[in-house]
């Protein structure tokens, strides 16, 4: 037989789409023409092809070779494409059966020695093909944990090209791979730790019960950074469908930590203020990759040392945070990854960052604010706890030396203020009070008039914004749902509008 075809998968983001693989061969000058859009990496992958081939003992045939990619009009990326694309040129050549492969899906990339490699975007790609109706995949050995994550799929760990040739010819066969226990997830950082700062482990907890952003000031050694850090251990761990939506993730970022196939936990993201816009939100020349602000999906995303990050790049964000997603549009097609994740941000008051507080500032009110002003105010209206953390003094210190609240009593806390808005919000399909549209807000859960007139007052007073309103609300629906009340009242309306407003003195 001259012309076989085998399975694999391409992906455009998280996406996969099901690619056919098609080999013919027929008389005239022996070469190879490979069609359906390759990029450069799946172009050179005819001479991976080649020398693992012949360095696992078959012969390649001398002979016109036409292989295509269907459907012609997807781009294809990547070298994950490798090994289907050598199980299709031995069955045409007769060296395998002719239907040893059809059906079949292949993913993984092959070393010039025939060994079978690893790949990032296995998780995905399995996925669809199981959306596509296949139930066989054939993945490198060391993404097959990985792979065995996904429920209706026999999974076959190839570790060489030898072993794919031995199963297919009936020699020998590829045992299928069990869905191993999962490693406990790693510990995280105490909020007990902190020592002092009431003021921000309130908002820390406000943050992680709504899903709030949050924007924390304070001089060196005030405790933001730590505050960040310990908000992951707030949330609650990710059920399955959340799990492998941020695991398929960095399974395309390649960023999978080794022998933790599955992120149950919520992911923390904190990239260098010198990050581009694309390491920021995701893009690349090639192929497209996500971005901190995509790997931090459904965990925190940290930006310490705000205000030195360049303006234009923070303000990538705003659109990203609003949709709960990123589309990044090349000229040979788009790419969309979910980036539904909590903003953290983080600042000194002024550029001088005295560790003494204002009391030992060299900045004059004019440096202080330009230095504020590199935040943009569309950014920071979409900010719905802003927080100002006073040095630590000697009296918060000796007071900390007493247990403060660790992490696992506010997280408790946190887990039934979720529950109690999960249950209110369920028939919207919404899950946290950061998530209500501002129209259902004022419409189906509106927050008590009289509770809302020192709000309505600072409106009046240009002190908010429509939009600053809707998020001072939800912020107060939160605090009730902390404190078990049906409905927010003026205490909590009032604490939502003082995280509001807070600002760096000038």
């Amino acid at each position: 037989m001259t012309l076989a075809r085998t399975w694999s998968v391409g992906l455009a983001g998280v996406a996969g789409a099901m690619v056919e693989v098609e080999v013919d061969m027929s008389a005239g000058v022996p070469g190879v023409v490979l069609v359906g859009l390759p990029d450069a990496v799946v172009r050179q992958s005819v001479d991976r092809v080649r020398a693992a081939v012949v360095n696992t003992g078959a012969s390649w045939p001398m002979r016109r070779i036409t292989i295509g990619l269907s459907p012609a009009s997807m781009p294809k990326q990547g070298s994950g494409f490798d090994l289907a694309l050598a199980a299709a040129v031995l069955a045409a050549a007769g060296t395998l059966p002719a239907d040893a492969a059809d059906g079949l899906v292949l993913l993984g990339e092959l070393g010039l020695d025939g060994s079978v490699r690893a790949v990032r975007g296995v998780l995905p790609a399995v996925l669809a093909a199981v959306q596509a109706g296949h139930d066989t995949v054939v993945v490198p050995a060391g993404n097959a944990e990985e792979a065995a994550l996904v429920a209706g799929v026999a999974v076959l760990p190839a570790a060489t090209l030898g072993d794919l040739v031995a199963h297919l010819s009936g020699r020998a066969r590829l045992a299928p791979h069990a869905r191993g226990p999962l490693p406990s997830p790693a510990p995280v950082p105490d909020l007990g730790d902190v020592v002092g700062q009431a003021a921000g482990r309130r908002a820390v907890e406000v943050a992680a019960a709504g899903g709030h952003h949050l924007f924390l000031t304070g001089p060196p050694g005030a405790g933001k950074t730590m505050l960040a850090e310990r908000l992951p251990g707030l949330l609650p761990v990710l059920d399955e469908r959340a799990a492998l939506e941020v695991t398929a993730i960095h399974s395309v970022a390649g960023t999978l930590p080794p022998g933790a196939p599955l992120l149950s936990r919520p992911p923390f993201e904190s990239p260098h203020h010198s990050a581009t816009m694309a390491a920021l939100v995701g893009g690349g020349s090639g192929v497209i990759r996500p971005g901190a602000l995509c790997r931090a999906h459904r965990g925190v995303l940290f930006l310490d040392e705000a205000p030195e990050f360049p303006r234009a790049t923070l303000d990538t964000l705003r659109q990203p945070l609003e949709r709960g997603e990123v589309t990044i549009a090349r000229a040979s097609g788009a790419a969309t990854f979910p980036c539904r994740a909590q903003l953290v941000l983080a600042a000194n008051p002024c550029p001088c960052a005295s560790a003494a507080g204002d009391a030992a500032c060299t900045c004059s009110p004019l440096e202080r604010r330009r230095y504020q002003a590199r935040l943009s105010g569309p950014l920071l209206d979409r900010i719905d706890l802003r927080v100002d953390l006073p040095a630590v003094t000697r009296a918060a210190w000796l007071a900390g030396q007493d247990p403060p609240e660790p992490s696992a009593a506010v997280a408790a806390r946190v887990a039934a203020a979720r529950e109690t808005a999960a249950a209110r919000l369920g028939g919207a399909g919404l899950a946290l009070n950061s998530q209500v549209p501002g129209r259902l807000l004022r419409e189906r859960w509106p927050v008590p008039r009289a509770a809302l007139a020192l709000a309505e007052r600072a409106l009046e007073r240009g002190l908010l914004s429509v939009r600053g309103l809707d998020r001072v609300q939800r912020v107060a629906w939160t605090l009730a749902d902390l404190g078990g009340r049906p409905v927010p009242d003026g205490d909590d309306v009032a604490e939502a509008l003082g995280m509001r407003l807070q600002r760096v003195a000038a």
